[in-house]
């Protein structure tokens, strides 16, 4: 599903991640991608509840897209289509989803979308530390 020839940490790099790249295994690479997006959109949840003024809208927006960014490029771009048969086919569909459902919570405020997304990848990242390091 998740193929080691895809260069996680080159797509985790892409995503605009930092921290521990270069010595962590791929399995704990897209662990940190999960994280990094959970954290992205929790902070975009907390400006867009604010609602401060355009300090808030402008980081709203960065949050946004950074979430959006590490899912695409990061999550996604590391999936292996080929090897990960519909499995990978299907996650890499939710992941489109969930850039287009980000896109909508930025342009509508909706917080209630980024909880969605929030918890969809916490489902997903739930079921990727069960994994763990099995073949």
């Amino acid at each position: 599903m998740f193929a080691a020839m895809h260069n996680p940490k080159a797509a985790y790099a892409k995503a605009g991640i930092e921290t521990g790249v270069e010595t962590a295994d791929p399995h704990k690479l897209v662990l940190m991608l999960f994280e990094g997006a959970l954290l992205a959109i929790a902070s975009a949840s907390l400006h867009m509840k604010r609602n401060g003024g355009a300090e808030d809208v402008a980081r709203k927006g960065e949050a946004i897209s950074k979430a959006i960014n590490i899912i695409g490029n990061g999550l996604k771009a590391s999936l292996d289509l080929e090897g990960g048969g519909e499995l990978a086919g299907r996650l890499g569909a939710l992941y489109d989803y969930m850039g287009a459902r980000l896109l909508h919570a930025n342009a509508r405020n909706e917080p209630a979308v980024l909880d969605e997304v929030s918890h969809l990848l916490a489902e997903l990242k739930g079921a990727w530390e069960q994994i763990g390091g099995k073949p």
